[in-house]
């Protein structure tokens, strides 16, 4: 008996099917943007496997590319997902591990299976329309005879991979390393290191983590903050088929620069009538209009008024808050979200920026790199970006203006241009010279420096100190960041920042 219980151990999976589970459930809860997934399509698919960069980003020539390897999976996953559940039907036992290899793959299988109605039904012409929910539960039905997994509960998450992996795909663009590494990042904002324990218990409280999000002016906080914002857990509601909300709606941005902090205190909080000059009526701040499915987006942190710091440390520690004028305290149930540009450290070392507020800020960080760094380790990133503001600003026409912008830039600024302004630099070189065929500068490109630096060296007037702060401060220049300096020269960020001399 024991033998015979052994022999059918054995014959629910094949070492060979064995593997090729092994690697489509690595493939199921893996980052998608971390050099992990091309491991797991290699593993899968072997000598089918279709070569592709590392790097997954939204390709300017074929934008579906990158899914080449994903559909061969799936044409593999389907008839061996019905052999199987056709072996546990007939009675043959599995192993616990090779049990959960299976209903891993069935969670791939079904994803992949859905992914078009949930694209259409998220960005499509069925904007809203989740009826195949029937057709999910149908097929749910047809493979998990168990209660191992709860099908309403994976409707919701396969919902949410899929608006988060568009919104990080299609809106994080560039091919070289460090925006693979932010889009990546932003995963991890998203769903942790871990999508099983995600899956399993934390989808309900990553509300009550703080996102802060830091690089140089213009390099996308926003874009990032959205996609967090966009891409959070909503609840599906299996009797009327519908989500609590639409995820483009969920945002709610404040830019701490642009407003009074008077203005600050009332948009974030909100008053009651009468509670200062001007305050006619009550007035609704976003922490309160912010479902529990929302998030708050507070841009410019670093600029927010030490009033107000003591304000939003409470609200962080206790999820409470009170509009000015209304001694009742109210509850924030989104998730808060926070960008800067600024050197928080340096601020707080000033005490300029409350040190407790920043700990509680710092449980999740994300570090957008500048354009500069971008493309010092991939130069060909700029004529993809190109490409892609290009077609934002021009439509039809956007092949003639990318060649037009290449051309203008190479010629007028060259390639070793540092674009202080990063992205959004980039996006008004492009407009100008789609209306002037010209673009000025803030600040005008020049390599006076660089050749007075290599002048002092060639004929030994420089000591090492000076030579070190020389190129800190031309690195600094280009990145724009004293964190990218540091990686590359090697030292720490304080001996950087000490190094660079902001005269130059």
């Amino acid at each position: 008996m024991i033998e015979t219980v052994h022999w059918m151990y054995m014959t629910f999976l094949s070492g060979q099917e064995r593997a090729f589970l092994e690697a489509v459930a690595g493939l199921a809860y893996c980052n998608p943007f971390l050099p992990e997934r091309t491991r797991f399509e290699r593993a899968a698919l072997g000598d089918d496997y279709l070569e592709s960069a590392d790097v997954w980003s939204l390709a300017v020539d074929d934008p579906d590319r990158p899914r080449a390897n994903v559909w061969r999976i799936a044409e593999r996953l389907e008839p061996l997902a019905e052999q199987l559940r056709q072996r546990l039907a007939s009675g043959v036992s599995a192993r616990e591990h090779d049990l959960e290899l299976y209903y891993d793959a069935l969670l791939q299988l079904l994803y992949q299976r859905y992914y078009a109605r949930f694209y259409d039904a998220t960005f499509g012409n069925s904007s809203g329309n989740w009826r195949f929910y029937r057709e999910f539960l149908a097929d749910w039905n047809h493979f998990f005879e168990t209660r191992r997994h709860d099908p309403v509960h994976t409707f919701s998450c396969f919902y949410q991979i899929q608006r988060a992996f568009n919104h990080i795909f299609r809106d994080i663009i560039g091919g070289s390393l460090p925006a693979a590494r932010l889009r990546a990042s932003i995963w991890q904002s998203v769903f942790t290191h871990d999508m099983r324990r995600y899956q399993r218990t934390l989808y309900s409280r990553m509300t009550e983590f703080a996102t802060l999000i830091t690089g140089p002016s213009g390099t996308g906080k926003e874009l990032a903050a959205r996609a967090i914002a966009q891409s959070r857990y909503l609840p599906f509601d299996a009797a009327t088929l519908r989500f609590p909300a639409e995820a483009s709606a969920l945002f709610y941005p404040i830019n701490v620069s642009a407003l009074s902090p008077t203005l600050v205190e009332s948009e974030l909080f909100g008053h009651r009538r009468g509670s200062f000059t001007g305050a006619i009526a009550s007035r609704k701040g976003w922490l309160e209009t912010c479902p529990e499915w929302g998030s708050v987006f507070l841009d410019e942190l670093g600029d927010l008024d030490p009033s107000i710091q003591v304000k939003l440390l409470r609200v962080i520690e206790t999820r409470t808050f009170h509009p000015v004028g209304e001694t009742a305290g109210l509850e924030f149930r989104g998730k808060l979200i926070a960008a800067t540009n600024r050197d928080l450290a340096a601020r707080t070392a000033k005490g300029e920026f409350r040190e407790d507020l920043y700990y509680r800020l710092c449980s999740d960080q994300i570090a957008t790199p500048s354009l500069a760094s971008q493309l010092a380790e991939s130069p060909q990133v700029l004529e993809e970006l190109i490409v892609y503001m290009a077609r934002r600003v021009a439509g039809a026409e956007a092949e003639g203006l990318a060649g037009d912008v290449s051309k203008w830039v190479q010629r007028n600024l060259g390639r070793d241009y540092a674009w202080p302004g990063n992205y959004r630099e980039l996006e008004q070189c492009v407009k100008n010279v789609l209306i002037r065929h010209d673009y000025r500068p803030l600040r005008a490109p020049t390599s006076a420096g660089t050749e007075t630096t290599l002048a002092d060296f060639s004929e030994s007037r420089v000591s090492a100190a000076e030579l070190l702060s020389r190129y800190c401060t031309l690195i600094y220049k280009q990145t724009g960041s004293y964190e990218e300096t540091a990686r590359r020269t090697g030292l720490d960020r304080r001996t950087v920042k000490a190094k660079v001399d902001q005269s130059r």
